[in-house]
């Protein structure tokens, strides 16, 4: 039964090339369109990651400290809880940034006394929210010989907001994407089987029990399917690597990101053609009529 069915499958592939090409195309161009959509998805977390890092930079500026009281609040700074990683800034340090950032007129500004040396912390991701940055400030704040705690808490609330937002408007685009991608698959296999309708009615008039049909229709899906996966992945990459040619910034996927992917988009090509195949069958044989 299963060898017939897959002999079967792959012939009808072949006799039917008009429908098995216009259900490869469907099925090719939606999981082209769920890729795109995992790609702008996983660029997009590395965005906010980024975004999160930029925003999650604590400055603790300290009072007159000597060098070992100073160094040893750095050595501190980096045991905290939350810190992913910190820099100790000298007053010297502080003097060249100040004048690389004023540039010639620095001196008009300068004032050596308003320069204190501090420790610039960079916040784990995880801590990246007014809660723990609140915390971690709260607890700088109390050591000695800290003079003043210094974060973007504006900007944290804007990047943090229009990041929820975004999540948003990713989750529905994802939604309307899925149902017009499972919706165009349905109605072109249903089509193309809806072509063949005169040989499946001759079938179930010579006694073809439901499922002997069926078996050969859902392997020609899952052909169908895999070589839509196939396509679909050589044309993601062909964007990708457009897209990194146009915007550098953008990360390509590793090796093990793109194996995932891979698999992932083919599992999904198998069950979009086994599933589509079998829903569009089974509805069309219990609307065929022997009279």
């Amino acid at each position: 039964m299963l060898p017939y069915a897959i002999k079967e499958g792959l012939a009808g592939f072949r006799r039917a090339s008009f429908s098995s090409v216009a259900a490869t195309s469907a099925m090719t161009a939606a999981l082209v369109m769920v890729g795109l959509f995992a790609i702008v998805t996983w660029q997009a977390r590395g965005v906010s990651e980024w975004l999160k890092q930029r925003v999650g930079e604590v400055e603790i500026f300290l009072d007159d400290a000597s060098d070992p009281v100073a160094l040893a609040l750095f050595e501190r700074a980096q045991l905290t809880a939350g810190v992913a990683r910190a820099e100790f800034i000298s007053k010297e340090q502080a003097q060249n940034i100040f004048r690389k950032e004023f540039g010639e007129d620095a001196d008009i500004f300068f004032d050596g006394t308003f320069l204190p040396a501090s420790i610039r912390v960079r916040v784990e991701p995880g801590y990246v929210n007014a809660d723990s940055l609140d915390a971690l400030v709260t607890e700088f704040a109390s050591w000695n010989r800290v003079d003043e705690v210094v974060y973007n808490q504006p900007l944290l609330t804007k990047v943090q907001d229009n990041l929820r937002l975004l999540s948003l408007i990713g989750i529905s685009i994802g939604v309307l994407v899925l149902m017009a991608s499972v919706f165009l698959v349905a109605n072109t296999i249903r089509l193309a089987i809806y072509a063949r309708r005169l040989m499946i009615r001759t079938m179930k008039l010579v006694g073809a029990t439901d499922g002997f049909i069926r078996k050969p229709f859902i392997v020609e899906g899952i052909v169908q399917g895999l070589i839509s996966s196939v396509l679909a992945l050589m044309l993601l990459w062909f964007i990708q690597r457009a897209a990194i040619a146009y915007v550098p910034q953008l990360d390509p996927l590793s090796l093990p990101q793109a194996l995932f992917f891979g698999v992932a988009l083919t599992t999904a090509g198998f069950l979009l053609g086994w599933i589509g195949s079998a829903s569009a069958v089974s509805r069309f044989l219990k609307q065929v009529s022997l009279h």
